[in-house]
């Protein structure tokens, strides 16, 4: 076997917790800035929609990286798998500094397109947090390919320390630059941007160590090798086409949900964070499957690329089944911390409980299985499906819901379901089926 249960667990274990802080200082964060203003929070809140963007950019070539790398690890083959890495982290690189520069050149007209007219107050705190996380965009995009390459060895407790170390310094810095130096929207900004560069310098000296199966050592070149690029592109860019897409998706959403009352707004914004727990050991897999999957397949091992696609599953669905169990019991005591009006606590009740219920059965199938298919290079198949459910399905239908019936805020989410089911339906249909084995690998 290439993975035993203990290799597993320790692939497994801390990621949870670095998904869990994720949530947890994503909370924080938003509460240490609340106290500047309601400005301040409109304002963090439209440039990070833009960030999230930027960030699936990165993430998608690092999970390109990744599954090259991975490929080259079954085939024991480390010193290619080293070389790949090294062209990820150079593209990487080269992509986030272009970006950079274009978000600093045009950063008003951006703002001004995506989000219209807005109060200048919001306007002026977003260009200032916008202007100054910029500078990170390159150190986020250096630690996301060097944490894709460790998970890919098999090692995430160092991304899961490095993660923490990040977001004390995250947290810290806006203490001391929000509460003590009072210069708000800059210090919340400053401190996000410190704590990436400090993240980017630590992972990339830990990765330059000649005991890692993959490493830099020996691989400094500022030449690209467009035949490795153009494998990593090949998984990342339909990754990073899906994850754009879906989160453009969100926004429309948001502005639909808007419509129905500020009482919907609030719910939905509670029932958000609530689903990020409830699916946060399913998010926790679905990186060790890509990991653990691309192993397999540069192995050229279907069959025990199943049986860990299948283990995986299992264990995400035993314990996603278990924070359900919870959520749906507790529900209304959750709501309680919340302080809601007794008719937004009824309706995130609902919501919640309806998510809790259904990710239970559909969202391994719709979210941790389609990994494996893009582990095994069936990249294209899975981004046309999921865009397609997407806008046909979870957009479509909650529009259709919001105007022909009253079920508000829940049918919203309920179209989110049908989504769910239909992209379960067409990535169970292909898994079980030999068309993804048969793609070439590297």
């Amino acid at each position: 076997m290439l993975y035993t249960n203990k290799d597993l667990k320790k692939l497994i274990i801390p990621l949870v917790f670095e998904q869990l802080l994720t949530i947890l200082v994503g909370m924080i964060d938003v509460v240490m800035i609340a106290v500047v203003g309601e400005a301040a929070v409109s304002g963090v809140s439209l440039v990070d929609t833009v960030n999230i963007l930027i960030i699936n950019v990165t993430a998608a070539l690092a999970t390109g990286g990744a599954v090259v790398a991975g490929h080259f690890l079954g085939q024991k083959d480390p010193e290619n798998a080293s070389r790949s890495a090294w062209q990820l982290l150079l593209f990487s690189v080269l992509l986030s500094l272009v970006i950079t520069v274009l978000l600093l050149m045009f950063h008003k007209s951006l703002l001004s397109l995506m989000f219209g007219k807005v109060e200048q107050e919001v306007m002026d705190s977003a260009v200032t947090y916008l202007i100054i996380t910029a500078i990170s965009i390159c150190p986020l995009a250096i630690y996301n390919s060097c944490a894709a390459l460790f998970r890919a060895m098999n090692d995430s407790r160092t991304t899961m320390v490095i993660a923490i170390v990040m977001n004390l310094i995250n947290l810290a810095g806006n203490a001391i630059l929000i509460y003590g130096a009072k210069i708000g929207v800059a210090g919340a900004a400053i401190a996000t941007t410190l704590s990436r560069i400090v993240a980017a310098v630590i992972i990339m000296i830990l990765i330059f160590n000649p005991k890692k199966t993959i490493n830099f050592c020996g691989q400094l070149t500022f030449r690209l090798n467009f035949r490795l690029i153009k494998k990593i592109l090949y998984i990342g860019i339909p990754n990073g086409l899906e994850n754009s897409l879906f989160q453009l998706g969100k926004i429309l959403l948001l502005s639909l949900i808007s419509t129905l009352g500020t009482y919907a707004i609030a719910a939905n914004a509670v029932c958000n964070t609530l689903a990020s727990f409830n699916v946060l050991p399913g998010q926790a897999i679905n990186l060790a499957l890509l990991s653990v999957a691309s192993l397999c397949v540069g192995a050229g091992d279907y069959e025990q690329t199943r049986y860990y696609t299948k283990k995986l599953m299992w264990i995400s669905t035993v314990f996603t089944a278990v924070l359900s169990v919870v959520i749906i019991l507790f529900a209304p005591m959750i709501m309680k911390m919340y302080q809601l009006s007794p008719k937004t606590t009824e309706l995130a009740v609902s919501v919640i409980r309806w998510h809790a219920m259904m990710a239970v059965f559909l969202w391994m199938p719709s979210f941790t299985l389609p990994n494996t298919l893009r582990a095994a290079g069936d990249v294209v198949w899975t981004m046309i499906i999921a865009i397609a459910s997407m806008w046909i399905f979870r957009i479509g239908c909650a529009y259709l819901i919001a105007r022909y019936t009253n079920l508000g805020l829940l049918g919203v989410w309920m179209a989110m379901t049908v989504d769910w089911l239909f992209r379960a339906i067409c990535y169970e249909v292909r898994y079980h089926g030999h068309k993804w084995e048969m793609f070439k690998k590297v």
